[in-house]
């Protein structure tokens, strides 16, 4: 039998990087599914925007989504491993699946896939603990980017503005960006941190046109101005014109790059 493993949180805690190195240590098949918890009163949970899910498929092409045409077959395989990742506050008062909402459980059911083991970061000694904080109370706002192309020197700026307080104070912040030259990145901040990652994905796109793939941005916080980061976002996205422009340029240039 595959082996099932939920691992649950705060926003922040670390639980991505912990499903990548454990996905990526593990040979056999692999799946990943993340899951919302019962709303809190005053606690916002990020958006599954499907950050989480692009970035490890990325890192792990061989990974698949559970889904209910596949989780069955992989609970009856071996060497596979499925990672349930759920975004939590408080740590459940009770042992196993059964210290989550009706959400979870529902989930878990409708896939038939019963955790072998769940864990919690803070509470269980196999998890890092170092950036699990606790909130008592915290917003959050979504934006899509898809097909959108940032402008790098104002991605930097408005990074740099948005983790430092320019739009409310920001606890924690990731998406997916594209640029003009067909690279995406994976920015990633928590306060807990001394920095921001910006991290290549390993797939990239031919820079023509506009990229068809997963861009999204997530930010959580204390009073937050969602139409700042908006404004601000709109100004640092090229438009048609001057990415064609861009893209034009490069596609010239690529030549030389590979002589």
């Amino acid at each position: 039998m595959g082996q099932v493993c939920l691992i649950s949180g705060p926003p922040g805690c670390g639980k991505t990087s912990w499903a990548l190195k454990t996905l990526q240590d593990h040979g056999g098949p692999c799946a990943y599914l993340r899951l919302e918890e019962e709303p809190e009163a005053g606690l916002e949970q990020g958006a599954d925007s499907g950050i989480d899910l692009s970035w490890l498929k990325d890192q792990i092409p061989r990974l698949e989504e559970a889904t209910p045409s596949n989780a069955a077959d992989l609970k009856e395989e071996d060497d596979a491993l499925t990672l349930i990742e759920v975004q939590r506050f408080r740590t459940p008062t009770e042992e196993g699946i059964d210290g989550f909402g009706i959400n979870v459980r529902a989930k878990l059911d409708a896939l038939q896939l019963r955790p072998d083991q769940v864990m919690h970061f803070g509470r269980d000694p196999e998890l890092p603990s170092n950036d699990t904080l606790e909130f008592s109370k915290l917003e959050a706002w979504h934006t899509s980017l898809s097909g959108c192309v940032w402008d790098p020197d104002s991605l930097s700026s408005f990074w740099f503005e948005l983790v430092n307080g320019a739009y409310g104070d920001v606890y924690r912040a990731k998406g997916l960006m594209n640029l003009p030259d067909g690279r995406s990145f994976f920015c990633n901040w928590m306060v807990s941190q001394q920095g921001s990652q910006f991290l290549p994905l390993d797939t990239t796109d031919p820079p023509t046109g506009r990229p068809s793939r997963t861009s999204e941005l997530v930010v959580q916080g204390k009073a937050l101005n969602p139409e700042g980061m908006q404004a601000t976002i709109n100004d640092c996205l090229l438009a048609d014109d001057v990415l064609t422009a861009q893209q034009q340029q490069l596609q010239q240039q690529q030549p030389t790059l590979e002589s």
